[in-house]
């Protein structure tokens, strides 16, 4: 009988304690590696970031360490930069935008990797599929190649007579292909003719412009890249320069001054790729969590750079925009 009573007593104190550590929150700290293009024009979506850790209760140096890398606009240096992060045995890498998992997917194939990007994950070689990533690689991706066509429908609807479309694009970009493929199949529905300019680094953006106005273009469209993004101040200067009505596939552009812009919510893909940190850090695979699509996408309208180059935007189309700046 005491033998009983003993063994009972030391279950009911196992069974104690476990139920106790279970309800007490874990002292363990984790560790993001966080690979950036370009700290400056990514800045607001770094505070929508970190307001989702925030909201998820990490504190960034109580209960998370986050190591931070940027490339400072310079593509050559992502390499190099994964290669530190991936040394420090960080937990888990942030990576934003197509070129930046790249040259994280390359460092490692073991350390959780959480992007997010505007374009394709699947046809960038990213992940297997949405559903079923695979590997180390998961996160909150857009729907770049879709939404190509659709930008041009916009311009085609506020300049009828259209004819002539400039696409400006990285062919650097994992998803450059895809998107143009994309973009290519609507401008033939629709009946335009594109002039693709190829800009691999920003001392190529004034030439590509020259080449757009000799060659007749009438308006522009500019696909999502963040070395294009870093550039947007001097894109969207040199489009009312040059009277080019212009449509961005990256989100923010046209509080900067530029004329249109259709994308995902970048703002809001950011805010959510922390719940994939959060869900990794506490012990979930990337292989088990199925890559994210957005579900909020902005129509932006900058009355202010429509006069600026004396372009009427049509009652219809400024109804359907989520936001239009006076």
């Amino acid at each position: 009988m005491k033998r009983n009573a003993v063994l009972f007593l030391l279950a009911t104190y196992f069974l104690a304690t476990a139920a106790i550590a279970a309800v007490q929150p874990s002292d363990k700290v984790g560790r993001l590696g966080f690979l950036g293009f370009d700290g400056v024009a990514s800045k607001p979506f770094i505070e929508a970031f970190r307001r989702g850790l925030s909201e998820l209760g990490y504190v960034e140096g109580q209960n998370i360490i986050i190591e931070y890398r940027w490339a400072e606009g310079k593509p050559d240096r992502l390499p190099s930069l994964a290669a530190e992060l991936v040394a420090l045995k960080v937990d888990v890498i942030f990576a934003a935008a197509a070129p930046v998992i790249r040259a994280a997917k390359n460092a490692t194939k073991t350390t959780p990797i959480v992007f997010e990007m505007l374009a394709d994950p699947v046809s960038a070689g990213f992940v297997n599929s949405l559903a079923k990533p695979g590997g180390n690689l998961t996160g909150v991706a857009g729907l770049a190649p879709e939404l190509g066509g659709k930008r041009l429908e916009l311009l085609k609807e506020i300049i009828p007579r259209l004819n002539l479309v400039a696409v400006l694009a990285n062919p650097g970009n994992p998803n450059f292909q895809s998107v143009l493929e994309e973009s290519q199949r609507a401008a033939s529905i629709l009946k335009l003719r594109l002039q693709v300019l190829e800009v691999r680094k920003p001392a190529m953006l004034r030439e590509a412009f020259a080449t757009m106005v000799k060659g007749g273009a009438e308006a522009l469209t500019v696909f999502p890249d963040p070395m294009l993004l870093g550039e947007q101040k001097t894109i969207v200067d040199l489009a009312a320069k040059n009277r080019l009505p212009a449509v961005y596939g990256i989100s923010g552009v046209v509080e900067n001054g530029g004329l249109m812009t259709y994308a995902p919510s970048q703002t809001e893909m950011w805010h959510r790729a922390a719940t994939y940190v959060d869900k990794i850090l506490k012990g979930t695979k990337p292989a088990d969590l199925p890559v994210e699509q957005p579900k909020k996408f902005e129509f932006i309208i900058n009355l202010k750079a429509a006069k600026q180059i004396g372009l009427k935007i049509p009652p219809n189309v400024l109804a359907r925009a989520d936001k239009v700046i006076k």
